[in-house]
């Protein structure tokens, strides 16, 4: 059977927000079968827990944000991806803040932190969204849609006019039934253009980024003195923010996603047209490991008996 999971320790760390520029305490906890991804707010009372669903996304300004009434919780794509990643169900977050650590402005801080508290199987069967329909949603040049497929894959393109970005990759394709999240995805940093941080700064965003939490772009080159992480960094990490974007249905999709020039807000709305339309998707399990795609069973470290 494959099995649900959580992480066997809790384990903390602590980090500034990208848009809030405020510093946070971030504790990843164990969660019991069918709790799903939960934040909590510490410093707000009551505790109120705000599950990681696509209805509870109030605002997708650059990032995916929670929000329960005054609860909310900023930037939770890069945790959300990292768990999509590792094959994570239920996770209980607790921060002290309004913004999910940025760490180095990709996954890869999420992963360690996950994987040093090691994962746990529970005694319950893993829960997928199989895709049973074309669902699209379309936004002026920009579309997002998801089709069915018997895996888990990913097909990205971005059109950015600049110099540096056009020595780059800018479409990707990602199919887990032949890689891995952790190799080829995880570490690819989120981007910014430095003639846009003002503007942002001005309506509360972008206030805590730096060239140690994400790749600059000036009009004609990039900034940071390293060099990418992999030739066509800028489109992995859109298709990074798409995964922790695609959690937010509440369990791993079966399905291909397809995108060109899409975002949050594109992401968040595919979702809610496929809960507005149940015949598009079912909801389903495999007591039987050899049934289940191999996306979720050779490179999302589950384990099933």
């Amino acid at each position: 059977m494959l099995k649900q999971t959580t992480i066997a320790e809790p384990i903390k760390t602590v980090g500034i927000g990208l848009h809030s520029g405020t510093k946070s305490n971030l504790f990843l906890k164990p969660a019991p079968v069918d709790t799903g991804i939960v934040f909590i707010r510490l410093d707000q009372e009551p505790h109120t827990p705000i599950p990681a669903k696509a209805e509870n996304i109030t605002d997708t300004r650059l990032a995916s944000v929670l929000q329960i009434g005054e609860h909310r919780i900023s930037t939770v794509e890069h945790l959300m991806s990292a768990c999509s990643g590792l094959g994570i169900d239920n996770l209980i977050v607790e921060i002290d803040g309004e913004e999910i650590p940025i760490m180095d402005g990709s996954a890869a801080s999420f992963l360690f932190l996950l994987q040093s508290a090691g994962i746990k199987t529970l005694n319950s069967p893993k829960k997928f969204i199989k895709i049973k329909e074309l669902i699209e949603v379309t936004e002026g040049d920009k579309v997002a849609r998801l089709e069915p497929f018997d895996g888990f894959k990913l097909d990205f393109t971005i059109d950015f006019k600049h110099p540096a970005l056009d020595k780059t990759g800018q479409r990707c394709i990602i199919d887990f039934a032949n890689t891995t999240y952790v190799k080829e995805i995880g570490r690819a940093r989120t981007f910014g253009f430095a003639h846009e941080v003002e503007a942002l700064r001005e309506i509360g965003l972008a206030r805590g980024g730096s060239l140690d939490n994400a790749i600059v772009l000036d009009e004609h080159r990039i900034l940071n003195n390293e060099e990418l992480r992999f030739e066509d960094e800028f489109v992995r990490h859109k298709i990074l923010d798409a995964i922790g974007d695609l959690y937010l249905a509440g369990y791993p999709i079966i399905g291909v996603y397809t995108a060109e020039k899409s975002g949050h807000g594109l992401n968040n709305l595919l979702l809610r047209k496929m809960f507005a339309n149940p015949q598009t998707y079912e909801i389903v399990h495999f007591d039987e490991m050899s049934k289940a795609p191999s996306a979720f069973t050779a490179n999302l470290n589950l384990i099933a008996d």
